[in-house]
């Protein structure tokens, strides 16, 4: 059972929804409380949620249960954690690992290992609520919850861009700018499922960068993602003359150094509003990447 607790400290009246929204619950959630299994009580005694709450008073809620999704198969393949409470599951996703099953992927993903590492742990909650995604071939941080409220906050915080992306990407060739902000929209490309494009009718789409290093025939950047679009890096870049080194899709050469895009989710931030602390993880840049730099620094 996963309980919280809030203590209302407002001198002025307020519903007891209002307080719950102010921590997070939103009004979906709410109707799971309501319609399968969950609880919420004020001062020990159960309540509605249209209810007016006097300063002092204790709200208690209950989540319901969360059935596990069977369809998903545990994988006993290795997990690197980062940062774990009872709350959220910090992890660095290797290259080549997809992060959430499909008719390709099935069984290896990053889901698989996190739902293998949650049955080996033995946990009630074996629901792998997975916040933030990488590409299959983007090696880094990837952020789950461990309950649908912990989901419901950290979605709250993507939507007011408060949960920061940070990455690491090799480009090809010299950039004029140490600093610069590409704000241009992206949208699908005609006659492909997958592949975006910068579109003036797509969606708005803002990447900053940062120089970092700058190697004879290709650039280091540290990148931040302010909007969260499908292949947002990627497009962006291919689309100022700089495709990331190694991209199959959007870049225009192969390198012998590494095989798959030069792309690296280097740490992400969070509030976490249980421990009421900033949480900032960072995933070490990988071998591949490391060496594509040592090798690109030599020419």
């Amino acid at each position: 059972m996963t309980e919280f607790n809030w203590h209302n400290e407002s001198t002025e009246p307020i519903k007891v929804r209002t307080l719950l929204a102010e921590n997070g619950v939103t009004r979906s959630l709410l109707k799971e409380i309501k319609y399968h299994g969950g609880l919420v009580e004020v001062n020990g005694v159960e309540r509605r949620v249209n209810e007016s709450l006097q300063k002092g008073d204790w709200v208690r809620m209950v989540l319901p249960p969360e059935p596990a999704n069977d369809v998903i198969s545990p994988s006993d393949l290795p997990l690197d954690i980062l940062f774990e409470d009872e709350h959220f599951l910090v992890v660095n996703k290797p290259a080549n690992v997809a992060s959430v099953p499909s008719h390709i992927y099935a069984r290896d993903t990053l889901v698989n290992r996190v739902k293998g590492y949650y049955v080996r742990q033995a946990y009630e909650n074996q629901v792998t609520h997975i916040v933030t995604r990488l590409d299959r071939e983007t090696s880094g941080v990837v952020l789950f919850a461990k309950h649908h409220l912990a989901h419901s906050v950290l979605d709250l915080q993507l939507k007011k861009h408060q949960l920061k992306k940070t990455y690491l990407a090799v480009v090809e060739g010299q950039l004029k700018k140490n600093h610069d902000i590409i704000n241009t929209s992206i949208g699908r490309a005609p006659n492909s499922f997958i592949k975006r494009q910068v579109v003036s009718e797509g969606k708005k789409s803002i990447t900053e960068y940062w120089r970092i290093k700058q190697m004879p025939a290709a650039t280091l950047l540290r990148l931040q993602l302010h909007t969260g679009r499908t292949h947002q890096i990627r497009v962006h870049m291919q689309s100022i003359g700089h495709p990331l080194i190694g991209d199959w899709l959007y870049g225009s050469t192969s390198n012998p150094w590494i095989k798959r895009q030069a792309l690296h989710c280097l740490s992400v931030t969070f509030y976490n509003p249980f421990s009421k602390q900033v949480i900032k993880c960072v995933a070490p840049i990988p071998s591949d990447m490391a060496t594509l730099i040592t090798k690109e620094s030599e020419v």
